[in-house]
Order: C-alpha cells, then sequence, then structure tokens
C-alpha cells in the first residue's frame, strides 16, 4: 500500500513532458521517478530473495530430518550387529563347550539313510543361517554409514546454500535502502527547489504587477493622444501597431490565478490548460477567444518582438502554447501538466528558443 501510493505521488510529481524544456525541478522529478522504479525493482528482488532463501531452507530442514532418521537406523544396526554376533557367539561357545554330536554319532544315531540326510542338513542350514544373518546386518550398517556420510556431504552444501542467498538477500536490502535514503534525499531537494521558485513567482508576480499599474496610470495619462486605427505613425516615421484597451486589465485578471493548477482542456479557476487561461481572461472582459492555441493565432494583428505590449499573446513551439506578455520580457502561462500557472521568461530558456511570435487583441 505504501508503495502504491508513493508511486502515485511521483507519478504527479513527474507529469507530462514539460513545455519549457527541463528545469531543475522536472531534471530532479525525473530522477525521483526513476530512483522509484529501481526501488520498485529492488523491492521485487529482495522477494524473490526471500523465497529462494526460503526453499534452500527447506532443503537444509529436509536433509537434517533426513539425518536424524538415518542416526538411529545406525543405532539399531549396530544394535541388531551387536545382538546377531553375541547369538553365534553363544552358539560357537556351546560347540566348543557342549557335548556335540559328531559325524559318527549322527550316523549311529539315525534310524534310516534319510533320517542321517536330515539331521546333517539341518546342523548345516544353521550354520549358513547363522552367517547370512551377519552378513545381512553388517551390510544394512554398511549402507546407513555410507548414507550417513552423503547425508553429512548434502547438509554442509544446504547450508552453505543458504548462506549464500542471505547474501544475496542482504545486498539487495543495502541497495533498496541506499535508493530509499536517495529518494528521500531527491524529495527534500526538490521541496527546497519548489519553495525557492514558488519566492521567486510571488517577487516576479509583484515586479510585474507593479508595471502593469504603472502602464495604467501612464495609458490613462496618455489616452488623448492614442490614434485610433489601424496604424499610426510615430515621430521617427516607424509602424507601430495599436494599443489594446485590455491589455493592463486582461494581464491583472490572468496574474490573479497565479498558483492554479494546470488542467488539460481546463478553462475554469478550478483548473487551466494555456489557451484556457487566455480565453478566461479576455471572457472576463467580453471579448470572445477560442480554446486553442492554434485558432487563436488567426486572432488581433501580427505585433514585432520589438514592441510587445502588456496582454500581447505571444506564441511557441510551432503554436502549441500560449501565454500573456505582462512586460519586463515576461509572460504568465499555465505551462504543463503537473504545473501551476506562473510568470516565465521570454528572453531565456526554451521560451527564447521556441518563440514564434505575438498578436495583439484590439
Amino acid at each position: 500500500m505504501l508503495l502504491l501510493c508513493l508511486a502515485a505521488v511521483l507519478t504527479a510529481l513527474a507529469g507530462a513532458a514539460p513545455a519549457f524544456g527541463t528545469s531543475p525541478i522536472d531534471e530532479k522529478k525525473a530522477e525521483a521517478q526513476q530512483v522509484y522504479g529501481e526501488i520498485i525493482q529492488l523491492d521485487q528482488s529482495l522477494s524473490a530473495a526471500d523465497e529462494q532463501i526460503n526453499l534452500a531452507n527447506i532443503r537444509l530442514a529436509n536433509v537434517e530430518a533426513e539425518q536424524k532418521v538415518n542416526r538411529h537406523e545406525l543405532i539399531v544396526a549396530r544394535r541388531n550387529l551387536g545382538r546377531s554376533r553375541k547369538l553365534i557367539m553363544k552358539r560357537l561357545v556351546s560347540l566348543y563347550t557342549a557335548t556335540q554330536p559328531t559325524t559318527l554319532d549322527l550316523i549311529l544315531g539315525s534310524t534310516s539313510l534319510n533320517d542321517l540326510m536330515t539331521r546333517i542338513d539341518n546342523a548345516d542350514r544353521l550354520s549358513r543361517e547363522d552367517s547370512l544373518v551377519v552378513h545381512q546386518v553388517e551390510s544394512f550398517k554398511a549402507a546407513v554409514v555410507q548414507h550417513a556420510g552423503e547425508l553429512k556431504d548434502e547438509r554442509a552444501y544446504a547450508r552453505r546454500l543458504v548462506a549464500r542467498r542471505q547474501a544475496v538477500r542482504q545486498s539487495v536490502a543495502d541497495r533498496l535502502s541506499e535508493r530509499q535514503r536517495l529518494l528521500t534525499s531527491i524529495k527534500g531537494e526538490i521541496s527546497t527547489l519548489e519553495a525557492q521558485a514558488a519566492a521567486r513567482q510571488l517577487l516576479m508576480a509583484k515586479e510585474a504587477q507593479a508595471r502593469i499599474d504603472l502602464a495604467q496610470a501612464q495609458q490613462a495619462q496618455q489616452v488623448q493622444d492614442t490614434v485610433v486605427g489601424a496604424t499610426a505613425s510615430a515621430p521617427e516615421g516607424v509602424t507601430v501597431d495599436p494599443s489594446s484597451p485590455f491589455g493592463s486589465q486582461v494581464v491583472s485578471i490572468a496574474m490573479s490565478y497565479i498558483g492554479t493548477p494546470y488542467v488539460w482542456g481546463g478553462a475554469a479557476p478550478g483548473g487551466f490548460d494555456c489557451s484556457g487561461l487566455v480565453m478566461y481572461s479576455f471572457e472576463q472582459l467580453g471579448v470572445s477567444l477560442p480554446h486553442s492555441s492554434y485558432a487563436m493565432w488567426d486572432y488581433g494583428v501580427p505585433v514585432p518582438y520589438d514592441q510587445l505590449q502588456p496582454g500581447d499573446l505571444v506564441f511557441f513551439d510551432g503554436l502549441g502554447h500560449v501565454g500573456l506578455y505582462i512586460g519586463g520580457g515576461e509572460f504568465v502561462n499555465a505551462p504543463y501538466t503537473g504545473a501551476f500557472v506562473r510568470v516565465d521568461s521570454l528572453t531565456s530558456g526554451w521560451a527564447a528558443a521556441n518563440y514564434v511570435g505575438a498578436r495583439r487583441i484590439t
């Protein structure tokens, strides 16, 4: 359960491929995701190592159980051999101390030829059976002793096998602990980087808002000097685009949603995607724009890079991404899954490398 929860957290951290390249936070999140994948594999390896140890222990237990049986069989074999030898010894003693019938006695004591043959055969059979019993008991004892030696070797091998399996498990466990410590460290670095990024975002937002307020004040003072129409001539004879009546206002609206999570297809305060944020911000001013960065390119008028003003739509990545210029070389946007509405620099990094152009809604 803990691993599943951690997987969900890291998946959320990783998110989709960022629209702004690889930031330090993105790199750390990708590293965390990679380390977590290694932890999952090591955890599975640890479980497999445990089962290998269990199997080796079962093998060792079986050998030790066989050894116990073998020891009992050896005791029985020795006891039986001792008894059979004692019995034969008694018979030998009797043979040499008691008066035993000689062959002549057997002949003279026989009532017939058949009786004679029976007496001789019985005496011979008794001797053979004694020898056979001793041989069988000795053979059984020899087999038990040989098996005991084999079991001793097998037990030694089984113990070595258990030791090897335990060594493998310990190695995996050590590696798992190291990866878990690394993941904890990376998560701490991510938290630090995110806190630093949040602080930078707050500072950038305050500076941007200050510029917006200043721009609004200047616009109010210069409104009578503004030329109404498609274009106007500057004193130097340079053609410029008309100012947008929505610039500072639409930027203020978009800036008020900094920190809102990115939601694919989102166009409401609960979550925005890139075009959803731009569309919603203009919608609050009565301006209808499509929910598509590609379609937005066909609205308004084009604006040269050096004449950007707050409220201009800035496009990136082959029109695959859009944001609102806020002045000072910065723009507000909803970047990608796992991120939040934020302010980014237009003059460096991914945005500068993938800038397409700008449009002004007039």
